[in-house]
């Protein structure tokens, strides 16, 4: 492993700035005893003198058990014009949390000193200066942050380098180049960071804001110029476009460039860690997230399939299970008979790529994509359609008819009914139900005309349901697709259903979810079998090796 690469997270700071981002105190504590596993370095707890949610956090963390690996960060300013350090309050803040690492951000842009500060750019220089030495006085680790570094670069380069020069006076311990408003290029980074290096003889690092998109590249120009310390946040969360996103980095860095950000073996728990820190923060993970975003691995195209069947690397830039991931082959009308293969032997099925029935399968598909159908998120579908084309799964039950009726009038909430009449085997079942609307009342109907033939139905719930306009230029007439997610409460599967009515469209989705669970179940049974009657023949093998012990003697 090469050179090492310090890991600064700002989630619980920075990232919280985010829209939709919002961490508790207690969210706080969980986000970074997970990082503390992950190995990161520093981490920075929020900003002490800014609300009290962020002082209760370091608290918290005071009186609980020490973190193993990482040291927590306090965030700050530069103190107040007309205030001594001693006196400002937002220093006695960052003092009271009793951390050994305090972080304090200052202005490298004259604009920012001039007009928003309202300081003279000498005034600007002595806050930073007086700033750092008195925390360094306390005997305290300073990261000093330069805030709007590049652009104070780019407009006044001299004034900009005196700023942190101030900083480095003052003894700071590391000087962080920002890049806040996220507009730098990365061949305008690589050059001002390999000019600073030459100036500025303390460990650099590089804080880097997504507004173009290239906060990652950013952040891999700083590295490649020279930084040793890279900020950032988990799955790049942030104000406005967000932060660098330090689980890309980490990929990158240490998979592409040798550094070593995180130990070696910790790697795999990348996909683990960027689902933690989402879960906690409520959020939906990206399915593009590289690395460790769900279709980061997944291939489509039939032409793609074909290949990783024959060698992944023809389409993948590094094996999935390097960072936790794992490959997945999606099937839709762009798929080749490679795809319909490894999907097959994935669920278990056995089919040789040169049978025609993975013609058969294809062209179902096709037909069915065409109508409207997506079978990339519907395995349940999908595995039905396969098995039912195969001839390894037989319709278990037929409709015959269904009526569903909505009532409504002005002095009550509306109510569903249904009305059913299935078919198994020679025997017919009719049946009604109620529902909270028509599609609660025709699954309810349907489990309930079932439920006689096949019990384990009743264990089975609706968790999700889904309605996606596939043609919206047709209005209401529109051809709708129904996606529906059930469980029996160990497993989640998911079915679809198209149609330009909804009510058959949602039917459609509610067959298959039904029939999947029997599929399931059968499945179960099938291997159990399997294992018991293998437990009987080594009992067997056991007894008659027994027998032949005793005639022998």
């Amino acid at each position: 492993m090469g050179k090492k690469i310090t890991l600064y997270d700002t989630t619980l700071r920075d990232g919280a700035q985010g829209e939709d981002v919002s961490f508790s105190m207690e969210d706080k504590v969980k986000v970074a005893r997970k990082l503390d596993e992950m190995g990161f370095h520093y981490i920075e707890g929020g900003w002490p003198g800014s609300n009290p949610k962020d002082a209760r956090f370091f608290q918290t963390m005071a009186l609980g058990s020490p973190l193993r690996f990482t040291k927590i960060a306090a965030f700050g300013s530069t103190h107040r014009k007309g205030l001594s350090p001693e006196e400002d309050s937002n220093l006695k803040a960052l003092l009271d949390t009793k951390v050994k690492v305090v972080t304090i951000f200052g202005k490298s842009w004259d604009l920012h000193a001039t007009q928003i500060l309202e300081v003279t750019p000498e005034e600007n220089r002595e806050l930073i200066f007086n700033t750092v030495s008195f925390l360094k006085s306390k005997g305290l680790q300073v990261i000093y942050d330069a805030e709007h570094f590049f652009d104070g670069y780019k407009r006044n380069q001299a004034y900009a380098i005196s700023t942190i020069e101030a900083a480095a006076r003052a003894g700071a311990d590391y000087v962080v180049l920002c890049d806040t408003n996220g507009g730098t290029l990365p061949h305008e980074v690589y050059e001002i960071v390999s000019h600073v290096r030459k100036l500025i003889h303390l460990p650099l690092g590089i804080h880097a804001h997504n507004d173009c998109g290239l906060a990652v590249a950013n952040s891999i120009a700083a590295v490649r110029a020279g930084v040793e310390m890279v900020q950032g946040t988990i799955n790049g969360y942030g104000e406005r476009c967000g932060n660098a996103d330090l689980i890309t980095l980490i990929g990158v860095l240490q998979l592409k460039m040798g550094y070593e950000c995180i130990p070696e073996e910790l790697l795999p728990k990348l996909l683990n860690l960027s689902r933690y820190v989402n879960e906690v923060a409520n959020l939906t993970p990206s399915k593009n997230q590289p690395f460790v975003g769900k279709s980061a691995f997944a291939h489509k195209g039939g032409v793609h399939v074909s290949a990783i069947l024959k060698n992944p690397a023809a389409y993948e830039h590094i094996p999935p299970e390097k960072v936790g991931n794992v490959r997945r082959v999606l099937v839709s009308d762009l798929s080749g008979k490679g795809n319909i293969f490894y999907k097959a032997n994935e669920l278990g099925i056995e089919l040789n790529k040169y049978d025609l029935k993975v013609q058969e399968v294809l062209k179902k598909i096709k037909d069915l994509e065409d109508k409207g159908y997506q079978f990339e998120a519907a395995e349940g579908s999908l595995e039905l359609l396969i098995r039912k084309t195969t001839g390894e799964f037989q319709e278990p039950f037929g409709l015959e008819s269904f009526r569903v009726t909505i009532e409504k009038d002005k002095n009550k909430d509306s109510t569903s009914h249904a009305t059913i009449k299935v078919s198994v085997g020679r025997d017919e079942e009719i049946t009604a139900a109620e529902g909270d609307g028509p599609v609660n009342a025709l699954d309810n109907a349907l489990r309930k005309a079932l439920s006689r033939f096949y019990p384990q139905v009743q264990d089975m719930k609706l968790v999700d349901f889904k309605v996606r306009v596939i043609n919206g230029d047709k209005g209401t007439a529109a051809r709708v697709l129904v996606q529906i997610d059930s469980s029996d409460g160990e497993d989640v599967w998911t079915t679809i259903g198209a149609s330009e009515n909804v009510i058959e469209a949602s039917w459609h989705a509610l067959v298959d979810s039904v029939q999947y669970k029997l599929l399931k179940d059968k499945k179960m049974k099938t291997t159990q079998k399997v294992f018991d009657e293998k437990e009987v023949t080594a009992a067997d093998l056991e007894m008659e090796s027994g027998l032949r012990r005793g005639l022998s003697l």
